[in-house]
């Protein structure tokens, strides 16, 4: 029977079309990573970049959300992770609903990072990533990377080119972490953990959630000696006497170590196990609460495939019982109905923790201290920022695409003004400027005639003209003759056309110059209504 792998069968020639490595250029720039080895355009690529077939289960098991539904989704993930600290702390039962509802694909490493507190990680060790990936390493660790390399989603078009840039980043990942914990090494199981991490996010980032899993979530899994797996697996045992008596029963009887089946299960969080839409629903739930998600989806899979008595009639001993937990049935691997059996099952942090007690007791009694003394394990994002809190500026967004906008106006105290209010109130108590003297468009006979050279505005005849003694009167405009207005061809009563004006002092040279431009201007209307009079 052909193995089953992220819902593919690996030993299938079928499905997917190779070259041999004779033929692959590595170092072309033609085309994709999938193209150089060989698969063509003939060859259908899914949604998360699985090629030709090598998810054969994700289509059907994958859940599809309406566009309008995933647009609203995005814009309140939007919103969370901009008040990331404030959602976390007063709306932590909402932020965990909406992972279990399905965290975005376009947010979806952008949460993981939040989730996990990568984001702070990296925040506050700027520059550790780089110092790491440019150091040598040890020639041993990274032979076994490298050797690793190929087998780690083999189908995917990130990792199908030996040498492409997908491999290339694992390698640093996985390089930079044997440097950053090198008491702890490398260890196989990490290779799947930072690839997946490696499709949702750059190198950088996958960094840092690689260690905060392998710190956080699942301290001491990749240790030597995997005390902490063999640990779990005991939690699980126990587990699945409360959950599934019948399971328990018949694992018991054929004295079934749940290190035989559950390894691969919890060390890769099932993302070689599950077809790929429910490794992301079952990462979304697990980046949220914790281990205790990766122990739920264990029991749903041992009930949905030992639970019942037809189905033990089939696994007669160990053998048999092994073959059927490595090839699960697909439709208890079904998105929508894997993350509902999750949901239901009665386990609690408390109860991994009281558990985890219980049986680091008894690991003590008969094999006496763990050898490795790994940290506490966090049960989810919320305990993670407990445990570290983080400042504003750690969870301060990074955009890619930065727009200028104008800077608000600065907010002023009570009684407080601005300094326009200030300047207009001065310039209120300044002293009005001088009117400047506007010529008459349309002179009266009478009028000085003003020379074209000078500017406007300036007097024609000086003030201290020294020909014309200061006594006497200078030509005015009430010397001259002025028609008169008529209406209807009627003189205005009051002023006949042959009267004289009434008697007024002269004018001298000052009184002349202090003539205002509205005096000048009445002068000139009366002067075109009576030509328009005249001319009707």
């Amino acid at each position: 029977m052909a193995k089953i792998e992220n819902g593919r069968k690996s030993a299938d020639s079928r499905s997917i079309r190779t070259i041999s490595s004779s033929h692959m250029d590595d170092e072309s720039s033609l085309g994709s990573d999938s193209e150089i080895n060989g698969f063509t355009n003939d060859r259908h690529t899914d949604k998360y970049g699985f090629i030709g077939g090598a998810q054969q289960y994700s289509e059907e098991s994958a859940q599809d959300v309406p566009p309008e539904v995933l647009r609203q989704r995005e814009v309140k993930w939007l919103d969370m992770l901009s008040n990331w600290d404030k959602w976390m702390v007063k709306r932590h039962k909402k932020v965990r609903l909406r992972c279990q509802k399905g965290i975005p694909p376009s947010l979806r490493g952008r949460a993981w990072l939040y989730l996990s507190g990568g984001k702070v990680k990296r925040e506050q060790n700027r520059g550790k990533f780089e110092e790491l990936d440019s150091q040598a390493g040890d020639p041993k660790e990274l032979d076994v990377i490298e050797k690793d390399l190929h087998r780690q989603f083999p189908f995917h078009e990130m990792f199908v080119s030996r040498g492409g840039h997908g491999q290339q980043d694992l390698f640093r990942i996985l390089k930079a972490y044997t440097l950053y914990r090198p008491e702890e090494g490398y260890c196989q199981a990490q290779a799947p953990i930072a690839a997946v991490l490696l499709m949702h996010m750059p190198a950088e980032d996958a960094f840092w959630g690689l260690v905060q899993i392998c710190e956080k979530y699942l301290p001491g899994y990749y240790s030597a000696g995997l005390e902490a797996i063999q640990l779990d697996g005991e939690i699980l045992y126990a587990l699945t006497r409360r959950v599934s008596p019948l399971v328990y029963r018949h694992l018991e009887k054929h004295k079934m170590e749940p290190i035989l089946y559950m390894t691969e299960w919890f060390m890769c969080a099932f993302s070689r196990t599950l077809p790929w839409a429910s490794v992301l629903r079952v990462w979304d739930m697990f980046l949220c609460d914790g281990v205790k998600i990766i122990f739920r989806v264990g029991l749903v899979l041992l009930k949905c495939m030992l639970g019942t008595r037809e189905k033990l009639k089939a696994c007669q001993g160990q053998y048999e019982t092994m073959e059927l937990l490595r090839a699960i049935e697909p439709r208890y691997m079904q998105e929508g109905f894997l993350v509902r059996e999750v949901l239901e099952v009665p386990v609690s942090e408390r109860d991994v923790e009281r558990e985890h007690h219980v049986q680091l007791k008894r690991w003590r009694k008969n094999r006496g201290e763990l050898h490795c003394k790994s940290p506490p394990r966090m049960h989810g994002a919320r305990a993670i920022m407990a445990s570290e809190p983080p400042s504003r500026q750690d969870l301060r967004q990074n955009p890619t695409i930065i727009v200028e906008s104008p800077l608000p106006p600065p907010q002023l105290k009570k009684g407080e003004k601005s300094k326009e209010e200030k300047s207009k109130k001065k310039g209120s108590m300044k002293k009005a400027p001088a009117l400047m003297e506007i010529p008459n468009p349309y002179p009266l006979a009478g009028d000085p005639q003003r020379d074209p050279q000078l500017p406007l505005g300036d007097p024609q005849l000086p003030l201290g003209d020294p020909q014309l003694p200061l006594g006497d009167p200078m030509p005015t405009l009430r010397d001259t003759t002025v028609q008169q207005p008529l209406v209807n061809d009627t003189p205005l009563p009051n002023t006949p056309e042959d009267s004289p004006p009434p008697h007024e002092p002269p004018l001298n040279n000052q009184s002349l110059l202090t003539v205002s431009p509205l005096q000048k201007s009445t002068q000139s209307l009366s002067s075109i209504e009576a030509d328009q009079d005249t001319y009707l």
